[in-house]
């Protein structure tokens, strides 16, 4: 039975849950504006219509003139108050206002007012009305509705109750009804990942068959790959075609600023994937919490480090989900707390390698739908000149080419866009202003043409692909060569080649210039590294001997590690080295000057063409030429490529 019928087949087991009632239709968008509106009505309507604050157009006098307006008998009466303030009538009609300063004890005003017969009323402490207790109390109560319309809107955004103070709540995405459109059709290659993950959905969606076996299906499965592989789409995949509800979230969701919400926020995920179990999480980039504790690591009080305690209970601690199953992707496993990859919680480890060549013609045909290509684009063999490549990689290159087409105004895409695009990415852009000076291009075409030569001449090298001597990015030219095949081990013969070809160019530089220049400084970089990775990891030294001595500096199980060896074994070490490195440029320099004339024949080429192939550096050179039908570059990642550069990179570089 196909993986895609099995993922459409009716899930057996536990009954289905019943089928909720259809979601009231959400409201109108302007029901959110009503609180803030009459908020606003209100506090215009106090301002403008409040009878208390209403003003009067009253004469305000002060107490001097007051007394001055009582004895010339103007004033007809007077309300006092029982903080001196007076009121009344002038004898026309007109309102006044005055105040007494009681400060002075002045008891002549009263017998001033009744003299001149103006009739005088006393008030007393006023009191509080109902509207001026609502007043008072107006701002308050405009700050708790704005705190519950907050609260009311953060719930709904959250998806659940508690609002602003629903920090705790968890923030991954369910897909259940609505699932992504990503398919295990669309992931091309990694069949052996892709039936280990579906083998899990498997599990979930028929655990009867299993249980006839007496198989328990496992409780976490922790992809790894190097970054851009396709981890997060497998796991897009997942829950496109699982029948079971699927929690989506990274790990950095977890930590916040508060102590505590991160643990709160995995025991609240657990718990809703344990009510509609069976159900899938999957944590995106989980090294962010499932760093290691202890030294080196996070810290016996840090957020994290409680975050992932829980993490670990809530997976396979006293009360175990049942049915739930726990998916993570990171490109740092090596990091990652050895508790939570033991069995039981991380039951499987799913590696998701770079692509191999069949692979990446498969993603390349994936990535080329919709787009026209020419009749001379051939992915296969636009899938041999990528080695290393991941499929977010290729992704980009073909996108780059599609837009070297539009710069052209076509639609259609030729071999020579993924040429550009190639180019592009690996070596940089191609700046016209960055014009050598002329004899900064001949020494470039020497130092390029004294890499192509041995690498020719070298039995164990692989076929050279591209020579160029047009500035790129960084580099002023460069040399590359195209893996016939993709390796997995290299013999020490290869290597002793590979050492020569990188110093090559600073050879062709003393014979024919009489001295080297700062352009070899990107390949006595990588030269250098290789020759150590020989000496001291791979025994390819009988003065050191069959050693390992690994990298230098910490490693996973002692942090706090320096060098692994003694002063001693390091000279050594640098003897090797340098040996390695002198013999090296011997051989180079000893196939430059027995073939000098070939030499000379692929620089006045280089001169005139700035760029040639592999079948014109046989010709030019005069031996039979093995490019295998591809014309076109290499990459980086390959096991050989020499640059004369303004700056290192580091670049060529090879991995065991």
């Amino acid at each position: 039975m196909s993986v895609a019928h099995r993922t459409a087949s009716a899930r057996p087991g536990p009954p289905k849950e019943p089928v909720p009632p259809p979601a009231p239709p959400s409201p109108p968008g302007w029901r959110r504006w009503i609180l803030p509106l009459g908020v606003a009505l209100a506090f215009v309507a106090i301002l403008f219509f409040n009878p208390l604050t209403k003003k009067t157009s009253a004469q305000n006098f002060s107490y001097t003139a007051f007394v001055t307006e009582v004895t010339t008998d103007k004033v007809s009466t007077a309300t006092i108050t029982s903080t001196g303030s007076v009121s009344g009538k002038l004898r026309g009609g007109v309102a006044y206002t005055s105040q007494i300063p009681t400060a002075l004890g002045d008891d002549a005003l009263s017998a001033l007012l009744v003299q001149h017969k103006v009739q005088v009323r006393g008030t007393g402490p006023a009191k509080s009305s109902v509207l001026s207790v609502l007043l008072s109390l107006l701002p308050f109560l405009f700050i708790i509705g704005v705190f519950v319309w907050i609260g009311r809107r953060g719930a709904r955004q959250m998806g659940g109750i508690g609002g602003i103070m629903g920090v705790g709540k968890s923030k991954a995405k369910v897909y259940d009804e609505e699932r992504p459109s990503t398919h295990f059709a669309d992931i091309a290659g990694y069949e052996g990942s892709k039936a280990e993950v579906m083998e899990v959905v498997d599990f979930l969606k028929h655990p009867k068959r299993y249980a006839r076996a007496g198989a328990v299906g496992p409780k976490g499965v922790l992809m790894v790959g190097p970054p851009g592989t396709g981890k997060t789409l497998l796991a897009r995949a997942v829950a496109g075609e699982a029948g079971v509800p699927f929690f989506a979230l990274s790990g950095s969701s977890f930590v916040e600023m508060f102590v505590g919400v991160g643990a709160s926020r995995v025991r609240d995920l657990f718990a809703e994937a344990r009510k509609r179990a069976p159900a899938i999480i999957f944590i995106d980039e989980i090294d962010a919490i499932g760093g290691r504790r202890g030294p080196g690591g996070f810290g016996s009080n840090d957020e994290r480090e409680q975050t992932l305690n829980q993490l670990l209970s809530d997976m396979d601690g006293f009360e175990p989900g049942a049915s739930v199953v726990v998916m993570a992707a990171t490109n740092r496993a090596e990091i990652l707390d050895a508790a939570l990859l033991r069995p039981g919680r991380f039951d499987r480890t799913v590696e998701i390698p770079l692509p191999n060549r069949v692979e990446r013609t498969a993603i390349l045909a994936i990535h080329g739908k919709g787009k026209t290509l020419a009749p001379d684009v051939d992915l296969d063999v636009i899938s041999r000149g990528t080695p290393g490549f991941s499929g977010a990689d290729l992704a980009n290159l073909v996108n780059e080419a599609a837009i070297n087409a539009v710069r052209d105004d076509r639609s259609v895409l030729s071999a020579a866009d993924f040429d550009a695009a190639r180019d592009r990415l690996l070596i940089g852009r191609r700046d016209a202003s960055n014009a050598l000076l002329p004899e900064e291009k001949h020494a470039v075409a020497v130092h390029e043409a004294g890499h192509a030569l041995v690498a020719v001449l070298s039995p164990r090298a692989d076929p050279v692909a591209k020579v160029t001597i047009l500035p790129r990015g960084a580099a002023l030219g460069v040399t590359e060569q195209l893996p016939e095949s993709e390796r997995h081990l290299y013999p020490e013969s290869h290597l002793t080649d590979s050492l020569a070809i990188r110093l090559g160019g600073r050879a062709a530089e003393i014979v024919v210039l009489t001295e080297p220049s700062t352009g070899a400084a990107n390949d006595l970089l990588s030269a250098t590294e290789l020759a150590t990775r020989m000496v001291r990891e791979w025994g390819f030294s009988a003065a050191v001997g069959p050693i390992s001595y690994g990298p230098e500096g910490p490693s996973r199980d002692n942090p706090f590690a320096g060098r692994p060896y003694a002063e001693e074994t390091q000279r050594s070490i640098d003897q090797e080295v340098a040996r390695l490195l002198r013999e090296a440029e011997a051989t180079a320099t000893r196939l430059i000057s027995e073939h000098l004339d070939a030499l000379h024949r692929v620089i006045d080429l280089l001169l005139e063409r700035e760029t040639i192939d592999g079948s014109d550096l046989a010709t030019a050179i005069g031996v039979p030429g093995h490019v295998d039908g591809y014309e076109r570059p290499s990459t980086p990642r390959a096991a050989a490529m020499t640059s004369t550069r303004t700056e290192t990179d580091g670049t060529g570089n090879i991995r065991n």
